[in-house]
């Protein structure tokens, strides 16, 4: 990948029909910070809902999010002692490529699954089950290794826990890919879960080398006994699949502010008249330095556009009919630091020309950054305005165009 940052989720799921398909988007933004410009990784925006509007704290610190959707795994048989009920998630890397719509450029995305859990229910109350009276200790006795809130090895405890007399809220982090079972201890008529929580990791692109607009792709997951989700070998969900559809919103800044006047340029030699008025000693050219500020946080080009185009540069002429007498001014930028140009250094006296100039990359997200744009009139020209209509004014319309759309 060009660059990464990452961010985390959790997903959770409750019950659906069979019939249908289990798809829940996910979507982040891109969008520059002028208040933070070193942070050019995308913001989850996919609404809160289920476990971490439950649980906010669990959450937060984690930077963690989670989305409620349907599925349920059922038992498909009484568990009896020794009975395991292995909770597996697809901890490993797993890539998938999302494409922008309009362009068509290709970027790669990696997801892993770092927590799962659920809430299961009982046929019976677990005291009932377990011929205790307490509620919290029939839940501990039920099991070998006491109650869900405590994850067994390779599984990590994430401090998650709510029971009620026959149901268990439970949510423990997956660090590598393999099962994490519980054990049976007394016999359990039936039971299912009603959620499937898991907290995933995502790899996302570096946004400063994409192009602006809507990159989509899926990644689809199995559910069930053998799946990359399983819930235990007896229990089955009321749907085999799970399709997560990833939309990356990238909306780059192209600005340019011109300070008052500086559409006005007035080209003159270096150190000003004096020496001409007052010695007679011919400029060697005349120039202007025109600062703006630029604020940018994608790739593009620059190019120039004039009333009267003469060899790269644009023609300033006299306007004094008949003459049809015409001067060459060329156009060169400046770049502040963070932009390149397409052999990778900083962009200095770049010559802006008719045709678009090698594509400049932003390495970081620039904002409001000072840069100039250069105008020259070489000696050749100089010399034969100043000889020839040293008193007429020369005048022309350039026009300057920065392109995002690369």
């Amino acid at each position: 990948m060009k660059g990464s940052a990452y961010w985390m989720g959790l997903l959770t799921a409750l019950s659906l029909s069979s019939a249908e398909a289990v798809n829940q988007e996910i979507r982040a933004l891109f969008q520059p910070d002028s208040s933070q410009p070193n942070k050019n990784v995308f913001v989850n925006k996919t609404p809160n809902s289920g476990y971490c509007a439950t649980y906010p704290g669990q959450c937060f610190d984690n930077n963690m999010f989670s989305i409620q959707i349907p599925v349920q795994f059922s038992s498909t048989r009484a568990l009896v002692p020794g009975d395991a009920l292995g909770v597996k998630a697809p901890a490993n890397w797993r890539r998938l490529t999302v494409t922008n719509r309009e362009t068509q450029e290709a970027e790669t995305v990696e997801v892993r699954i770092v927590g799962i859990g659920s809430k299961f229910f009982l046929s019976d109350s677990a005291a009932n089950l377990t011929g205790v009276t307490n509620i919290l200790e029939g839940h501990q006795k039920l099991w070998t290794s006491s109650s869900w809130v405590y994850a067994p090895s390779p599984c990590e405890y994430s401090g998650v826990g709510a029971y009620g007399p026959a149901n268990y809220l439970f949510f423990w982090k997956s660090p590598v890919e393999a099962a994490c079972s519980k054990v049976a201890a007394y016999r359990i008529p039936s039971m299912y879960f009603d959620t499937l929580n898991f907290a995933y990791e995502l790899r996302t692109p570096n946004p400063l080398g994409m192009s602006s607009g809507l990159y989509t792709g899926s990644l689809s997951y199995s559910l069930g006994p053998g799946g990359d989700f399983q819930m235990g070998s007896m229990m089955v969900p009321n749907d085999n699949n799970l399709t997560l559809d990833f939309v990356l919103d990238v909306q780059h800044v192209l600005k340019v502010d011109i300070p008052p006047g500086g559409d006005k340029v007035v080209l003159e030699p270096p150190g000003g008249w004096q020496s001409w008025l007052d010695q007679g000693r011919h400029p060697v050219r005349l120039f202007r330095d025109q600062l703006f500020h630029i604020s940018a946080s994608s790739r593009f080009t620059m190019k120039l556009e004039c009333e009267d185009r003469l060899n790269n540069g644009c023609a300033v002429s006299d306007r004094q009919p008949p003459s049809t007498y015409k001067a060459e001014v060329t156009v060169s930028v400046s770049l502040p630091d963070g932009m390149t140009d397409s052999s990778g250094r900083p962009v200095r006296n770049l010559p802006v020309t008719h045709v678009p100039t090698g594509v400049i990359h932003v390495g970081t997200y620039v904002d409001r950054k000072p840069g100039t744009l250069h105008f020259n009139m070489n000696a050749q020209h100089t010399k034969f305005v100043i000889d020839s209509y040293g008193e007429r004014p020369f005048k022309g319309n350039f026009i300057v165009i920065w392109d995002s759309e690369v």
